[in-house]
């Protein structure tokens, strides 16, 4: 879901906590594993510089486009909790 959010768009981790419908400590966890794994990149902002934004790498840009964004079965119990 995080890569899906962030295909073409940079987000803070609070916007992205939002999007994702998660609390920004579990937002955190994820953006940190996926961080691990080359799949995001954190870039300073322009205008704020202790204000941090996310991006897709390339390598995480070649593993969306194995991922159907639309198509993601999300689970009942999930579904629930995060539809607004």
């Amino acid at each position: 879901m995080l890569l899906c959010s962030l295909n073409g768009n940079k987000y803070s981790s609070s916007e992205l906590a939002e999007l994702l419908g998660l609390t920004n400590s579990n937002t955190s966890k994820v953006i940190k594993s996926v961080e691990k794994k080359g799949l995001v990149k954190r870039n300073i902002g322009k205008d704020d510089k202790r204000q941090m934004y996310f991006i897709l790498t390339d390598a995480g840009k070649a593993k969306l486009g194995t991922i159907k964004c639309e198509e993601i079965d999300i689970p009942e119990m999930l579904r629930t909790v995060i539809e607004v």
